[in-house]
């Protein structure tokens, strides 16, 4: 069993390409900043067009498309609430879009009222069942770091959230498919 803080950039939560049956992605805040999407934001807010992908956009599309290819399921949900801020009409457009065209399983959690039913505030990855990164943000949604672990009682914990958001999340497109103001929005390669 182990635990242990990690720094944004440690080497050992590369983990995206050494994984052997799937990866989950738990995501809660309704703004990430910091993470290099700021050049995209803008040119959205700003209606322009779709920005050329950056070197590490077209690295994690082929990583992607390279884990679909071998059978291995990535899948990722996000809680929102709505109405939906800027930043997710941008990350859910712009995004994650081409993400789900290069195969990975996007779910939409929307949130009116209560906070759903046995999700944490708190995001985190799982890697095969096995290892969790605790992801840790400061307010403005800037990463800080991971805490690692594989102890059983928060893989279980965190296994149990993540079958609690699949179930009670909706299917990207299908999300997208409710939202005509948003579906205008995506890149003309996911706009089938």
């Amino acid at each position: 069993m182990t635990h242990r803080a990690l720094p944004p950039g440690h080497p050992s939560f590369d983990r995206f390409r050494e994984f052997r049956y799937s990866v989950f992605r738990l995501e809660t805040l309704q703004v990430y900043g910091g993470s290099g999407e700021d050049p995209g934001l803008a040119a959205f807010q700003r209606g322009e067009a779709v920005p050329p992908f950056s070197p590490d956009e077209v690295e994690w599309s082929a990583m992607l498309r390279a884990n679909r290819d071998a059978g291995r399921i990535q899948q990722r949900v996000h809680v929102i609430y709505e109405p939906i801020t800027p930043y997710l009409a941008f990350e859910l457009t712009w995004q994650y879009g081409p993400h789900v065209a290069a195969g990975e399983d996007i779910r939409i959690l929307p949130v009116t009222g209560e906070w759903p039913i046995d999700v944490p505030r708190r995001d985190f990855w799982i890697f095969d069942s096995r290892e969790v990164y605790w992801m840790r943000y400061d307010r403005e949604g800037r990463w800080l770091g991971a805490e690692y672990t594989t102890d059983p009682a928060d893989v279980v914990a965190a296994c149990v959230a993540r079958d609690a958001a699949l179930v009670q999340a909706r299917p990207w497109s299908e999300f997208i498919a409710a939202q005509p103001w948003l579906k205008m929005r995506l890149p003309a390669t996911t706009a089938g």
